[in-house]
Parts: structure tokens; sequence; C-alpha cells
């Protein structure tokens, strides 16, 4: 069962260089190293959703969870927060077209 892990944040105000070094220099290099490869990045351009959906992806649940437990990904995350806000994130079953998830701050009822 191939699933996707879904994450949608926004940069923080005035963090935005150190966002992009750290993101594309670090974060993303550890997690490809321990098995979890990022298949789609997005940006909202308009609308109430975090500005950044990132899409990433291993080859099962198992795997998935281990990456999730591990110290590159505890440590990579604990970073990342230091940098953006409105963090959230999704596991999901893998299908082939885009996918994204409603954050807890933007569902109504």
């Amino acid at each position: 069962m191939d699933l996707k892990l879904l994450v949608a944040y926004n940069i923080r105000p005035n963090r935005e260089a150190e966002y992009y070094r750290y993101v594309l220099g670090e974060f993303l290099p550890r997690l490809q190293n321990v098995g979890l490869l990022m298949v789609e990045g997005w940006h909202t351009a308009y609308g109430n959703y975090p500005i950044r959906l990132l899409v990433f992806k291993t080859q099962d649940e198992a795997n998935l969870q281990r990456i999730m437990q591990s110290k590159e990904w505890q440590e990579g995350k604990e970073t990342l927060l230091k940098l953006v806000r409105d963090y959230e994130e999704c596991l999901v079953l893998a299908k082939t077209s885009f996918q994204f998830f409603i954050p807890a701050g933007r569902r109504s009822g």
C-alpha cells in the first residue's frame, strides 16, 4: 500500500531566505537519505490555504512510520517549525491525482 505524507504550512514573515536555504540545502536531502522522497511541491497563489503544500512518498506504511519516528525526521521537522507557522501533516493513501487536505483551522462546522 503506497502512502503519501502531505505537509502544509505558511512561511514565517521575514524568514523566507533562511527557509529556502534550510529546506533545499538540508531538510529535503536529509529526508531523501532515509527514504522519504518529495514528489510534489505546491505554492498557493490565491485562496485560504497554507502557502506551501509538500507531498512526500515512501513505499509502505511501515517504512513511513519508521521514518517519522527517526531522529532525522524529528530533528528536521523541529528546525522547520522554527521557520514556518500553521504546520499540519496528514497521511493519505497515494493516488496518482493531486491530493490535499483541509487544515484544522479552516474546517467548517
